[in-house]
């Protein structure tokens, strides 16, 4: 009786930290989604011409990523370890193995979204601020993102 106990006990712990680890890999991801959505959705659709040119959604998202960029490496400080089930990205264990480094490519994208912030006022400007942002985040997706799908 006392061994089943310890079975279902570890068996029990074990699942409650799969558990903790693919909400911390959601709580992640959803936090990059949030970005991609700003910098992708809105910026980088009307550059494209996809979506029509909106002064105050360029200025909202802007003001988005510019929030959240900087809790980029306080959102990746803990390693949960897996990815997050059916996702189409996710973060490359490099990000803890190498935390340093990883920090070190937010600045420049804070410096590349402070560099277009209010210089944005028709399609034509947005198209190199969109340029100017995805190159920096680009930075860093090269070598901390990888592709689960």
């Amino acid at each position: 009786m006392k061994k089943m106990a310890v079975v279902v006990g570890v068996l029990l712990l074990g699942s409650g930290a799969v558990m903790a680890n693919q909400k911390l890999a959601v709580s992640q991801d959803n936090f990059m989604r949030g970005l991609a959505k700003s910098l992708y959705d809105v910026l980088g659709k009307m550059a494209r011409g996809n979506i029509p040119y909106d002064q105050a959604a360029v200025d909202a998202a802007i003001a988005q990523i510019e929030a959240d960029v900087p809790k980029i490496p306080d959102t990746f400080k803990d390693n949960p370890k897996e990815d997050v089930a059916g996702g189409h990205y996710g973060a490359s264990q490099k990000v803890w193995q190498n935390k340093a480094d990883f920090d070190s490519k937010v600045p420049p994208v804070i410096k590349a979204v402070a560099s277009v912030k209010g210089t944005v006022k028709d399609v034509g400007s947005l198209k190199v601020a969109f340029k100017t942002i995805e190159d920096a985040c680009n930075g860093c997706h090269e070598t901390y993102r990888v592709k689960l799908k």
